[in-house]
C-alpha cells in the first residue's frame, strides 16, 4: 500500500492483481469464493488443494466500499481509514473528560468521518504516498 515515505520509486514496487493471478494460473486453478470474514480480503479456493487464498488488493481493486475497520494507535490515535490523515483524538478526549458518553460521542464523530475510499493511486504520475505515516505507526 502507497503508505509511508520511501526512497525509492513506488512505481517500481508495484505488483497488480492480474500478474499475480496470471503466475498464480500457471500452476493453480483459483475459483472465486463466496468465502467472507468481513475484512477486506477476497477469497478464492484452490481447485488443485480445497485450501483457501485470500487477497487484499488496495491498489488494484478498491475494497473502500466494504470495510468496516478503524485503527487505534497506542497513543490512543482513531484512525478511521489506513489512507487519509483524519482521525481523533481518544486520549485527549479521556484526558479532557473521563466520562464515557463524552469519549462515545467521540468515537461516534470519528465513525461518521469515517471516508468512503482512500485514493491509492500508484503509477508514474502519483508515486507520492497518500500519507507520509507508516503503517507500522498505525497498525494495520
Amino acid at each position: 500500500m502507497p503508505v509511508g515515505l520511501v526512497d525509492e520509486d513506488r512505481y517500481d514496487q508495484y505488483l497488480s492483481l492480474e500478474d499475480v493471478f496470471q503466475d498464480l494460473a500457471q500452476r493453480w486453478t483459483l475459483q472465486p469464493s463466496a468465502h467472507r470474514t468481513g475484512g477486506p480480503a477476497r477469497y478464492f479456493t484452490i481447485a488443485e488443494t480445497g485450501r483457501r487464498l485470500g487477497l487484499i488488493t488496495p491498489n488494484s481493486h478498491n475494497f473502500c466500499e466494504s470495510c468496516n475497520r478503524v485503527r487505534l494507535t497506542c497513543t490512543g490515535q482513531l484512525y478511521m481509514c489506513l489512507g487519509q490523515d483524519d482521525h481523533a483524538d481518544l486520549r485527549a478526549a479521556l484526558r479532557a473528560n473521563p466520562d464515557d458518553d463524552a469519549l462515545a460521542e467521540v468515537v461516534r464523530a470519528a465513525i461518521a468521518r469515517k471516508p468512503k475510499g482512500h485514493d491509492f493511486i500508484v503509477d508514474r504520475r502519483n508515486v507520492a504516498p497518500r500519507v507520509a505515516r507508516r503503517m507500522n505507526m498505525t497498525g494495520g
